[in-house]
């Protein structure tokens, strides 16, 4: 009801059945920019639900079902819509059945025969793997529950029907596609990874420039440019009085806009912050979570008050002020596939302190003091020391008005914009048919 786009009824439907069961899809259109048109798949039963994947943090039950549904559907509305595409581009788990149906049930179809399939993971850590009986409602041979099949460790898995079936594969980094063919990193998926190497290729994810840019931002106090940047003060004094900060505006703020989850290094935060606070600097967070995690912050702003900030909520107003406010940007990822917000700090002359794995290793430069070049801050060992020392380390760089203005200028010059990443997918689309 709240979407800003015409969505139009089709007069299509059809039926997908899963296991004995059979459901509608009704079949809905839209247009994007430049009248790229968008079918939308409506189901009332799987998705006319509060959340997408579930709610207050647990997933659907029947969420193997929905997305059997989904992947079939998708094949489906091309034979209704007589729609056959040169290339069928899949994202995550959710679809990672359209691969398999797409060269079992619809083999022998003249119309899908030519069609390729490339699928992308963004998060190797979500694999939808559900228990075996799930095989029943695919309509897939039982064969295909083996080893060189569906079946991951006794369970079935989405997941691995992407990465066996599809045509190729990518990922959302350079580092993160070396980083899960690892032990560490590949979640037990690292073995079949490792095999379809030579189809796998990682690219970075592309910045929207006309939502995150200081110079038109319509969420900040004040608009701000890398030739103009008296503004960025502005947004640090804004920022102080929205967190309710009392420190000087000569302090340091290190600012974090993240999940609170395990994966995004929030337990190295907690271990590290008296540190952070005594060496001078105050701390800003906006993020959802983990509740412990949102305890111990909670503690942390009554212990420190004016030197720490932190709201629990997801706030895409208060998301721009803490990246344009702040000095320091910190993302000290456990893993990290790619990453957007160190982008996007970058563009805000924010300066990144990062955890040098996946895309965040790729997207900022190591500061280099005898030459100046560098657009941030980075660490590689997942331990306190290391984080702290780096800490310390910009910190240091901060009192030095001259260098940290040439880093703020460095940070600034970086490019992240859809155009070179889109040139990048074009390369891969070609590669494929």
């Amino acid at each position: 009801t709240d979407c800003k786009k015409k969505i139009d009824p089709l007069d299509i439907e059809f039926n997908i059945p899963i296991g004995v069961k059979t459901h509608t899809v009704r079949l809905s259109k839209s247009t994007l920019a430049e009248k790229v048109p968008v079918y939308l798949v409506e189901n009332d039963f799987f998705f006319n639900r509060d959340g997408i994947y579930g709610t207050q943090g647990t997933d659907y039950p029947d969420n193997a079902d929905r997305f059997i549904f989904f992947c079939r559907a998708i094949l489906e509305s091309c034979k209704a819509l007589s729609f056959y595409p040169d290339i069928i581009h899949l994202n995550d788990w959710h679809t990672g059945l359209v691969p398999v149906y797409l060269k079992l049930e619809y083999a022998q179809d003249e119309n899908f025969k030519s069609i390729r399939t490339i699928f992308s993971i963004h998060n190797l850590a979500y694999q939808g793997n559900y228990d075996a009986e799930t095989m029943n409602l695919t309509g897939l041979p039982d064969s295909l529950f083996s080893q060189d099949g569906l079946e991951f460790y006794n369970q079935f898995s989405f997941m691995k029907g992407g990465l066996v079936y599809a045509d190729l594969l990518t990922t959302m980094s350079p580092t993160y596609s070396k980083e899960i063919m690892t032990s560490e990193l590949g979640c037990g998926m690292e073995g079949l990874l490792k095999l379809r190497e030579q189809d796998l290729t990682g690219i970075l994810n592309g910045v929207d420039y006309e939502e995150w840019n200081p110079e038109t931002d319509s969420k900040v106090i004040t608009n701000y440019s890398s030739k103009n940047i008296k503004g960025k003060l502005k947004c640090k004094r804004d920022l102080m009085k929205t967190f309710s900060l009392t420190v000087p505006e000569s302090t340091p703020i290190i600012g974090m806009v993240t999940r609170l989850s395990e994966q995004k290094g929030i337990d190295l935060v907690m271990e590290a912050l008296d540190e952070i606070i005594n060496f001078g600097a105050a701390f800003v967070l906006l993020g959802t979570g983990n509740q412990d995690y949102e305890k111990f912050f909670q503690s942390a702003q009554q212990k420190y008050p004016g030197k720490c900030g932190v709201r629990f909520e997801f706030d895409e107003t208060l998301s721009h002020k803490v990246i344009a406010g702040s000095d320091i940007f910190m993302v000290p990822s456990r893993y990290e596939p790619c990453g957007l917000t160190q982008m996007y700090a970058l563009r805000y002359g924010t300066i990144p302190l990062v955890r040098a794995v996946g895309g965040l290793h790729d997207t900022v430069k190591e500061y280099q003091p005898k030459s100046g070049k560098g657009s941030g801050f980075k660490f590689n060992g997942y331990e306190k020391e290391a984080l702290i020392e780096t800490v310390r380390k910009a910190l240091t760089l901060y009192q030095t008005k001259s260098a940290w203005k040439k880093l703020i200028k460095n940070a600034f010059a970086e490019d992240f914009s859809w155009p070179v990443t889109a040139d990048k997918y074009l390369q891969i689309y070609r590669k494929v048919i």
